[in-house]
């Protein structure tokens, strides 16, 4: 009975889902929010070539190398791969199109742009729907991650891993669920000398039917706001000295949304945690080094749910 009034409260959830409307953008746009603006900003393959593909051996060669590049992606692309995305690229999804199978590196690489994508169901052997590595001016914006929970919690590895140090990363109007492990920031506890250099921002993003890893955060800053959290098994998880600033964000569904492990430390601020309560050390991170608007905490559900996701067409 309790698996019968998961489901019939998940699908109540999704029928009371806005219906979407594609958003006109540019191919040229470069990230607006978060770490991803500081440093000369991240503007990826703006004012480079622009190449269409549909398939998988078109998709890898076009996203290599360093030269300024604009990769829109067409149709279905199956496989059961991770391609290495290359630095000053912008990855876009048109409208409709998916990548199944088939996930995205960007591995010691700089100002990468990925927007529009819809990954789904990348085996664990392959690797992370999205991997970013000790790279650094990444923006994730409106991806659509997700895969099953029909398997085991190892049959798929990450939806959107951020590792090795990373800095200048933004995830931004993107939609991760039904999966197992969401989104790990940092490698492992045992690699804090790298990590702590981590700058992450996430904002107005929707995460849903989700086991863990939403995410957890190692060593590093980030800023984390105006989220949706619905029906998950677990919250942000802030551990190993990683310092977070969590704003305006809203949670249904668990009764840990935000806590610490091995002394990780967060600053909640005006957040609905759904009845249920941070038990988060407090942190001292309170300011972040660039500007952002909030949304007030009552409108987040109805602002993000509506945007969330590959909702632009180009």
């Amino acid at each position: 009975m309790k698996w019968f009034a998961t489901v019939s409260a998940f699908a109540a959830l999704q029928l009371s889902a806005p219906t979407t409307l594609l958003k006109r953008a540019s191919v040229s746009d470069v990230a607006s929010v978060g770490y991803a603006t500081l440093n000369g900003g991240t503007t990826g393959g703006a004012g480079g070539t622009t190449t269409t593909v549909t398939t998988l051996d078109q998709l890898t060669a076009a996203v290599e190398g360093s030269d300024a590049k604009i990769v829109i992606v067409s149709g279905a692309i199956t496989g059961n791969a991770v391609v290495k995305v290359g630095s000053n690229t912008s990855v876009l999804g048109a409208a409709g199109s998916s990548l199944v199978g088939v996930g995205l590196r960007v591995l010691n690489e700089s100002n990468v742009i990925l927007r529009n994508l819809k990954i789904s169901k990348v085996l664990a052997e392959a690797g992370d729907h999205i991997g970013i590595q000790a790279a650094s001016k990444v923006w994730v914006d409106h991806v659509d991650l997700s895969s099953d929970r029909d398997h085991d919690k190892d049959y798929y590895d990450g939806l959107l891993d951020i590792t090795h140090g990373c800095t200048g990363v933004t995830v931004t109007n993107s939609k991760l669920y039904t999966h197992w492990k969401a989104s790990l920031v940092g490698h492992s506890d045992s690699n804090g000398a790298e990590d702590v250099a981590i700058t992450v921002t996430y904002a107005n993003n929707w995460w849903y039917d989700l086991n863990s890893r939403t995410p957890s955060f190692r060593f590093g800053t980030g800023h984390i706001f105006n989220n949706v959290f619905d029906d998950n098994n677990d919250g942000i998880n802030t551990r190993d000295e990683a310092q977070l600033l969590v704003e305006n964000n809203v949670w249904t569904g668990t009764d840990k949304p935000l806590y610490s492990t091995d002394s990780g430390y967060a600053v909640a601020i005006g957040n609905d945690f759904g009845g249920a309560e941070s038990t988060a050390l407090e942190g001292t991170f309170t300011s972040p080094p660039y500007d952002y608007d909030l949304i007030d905490t009552a409108s987040v559900r109805s602002s993000v749910t509506a945007s969330a996701g590959q909702t632009l067409t180009f």
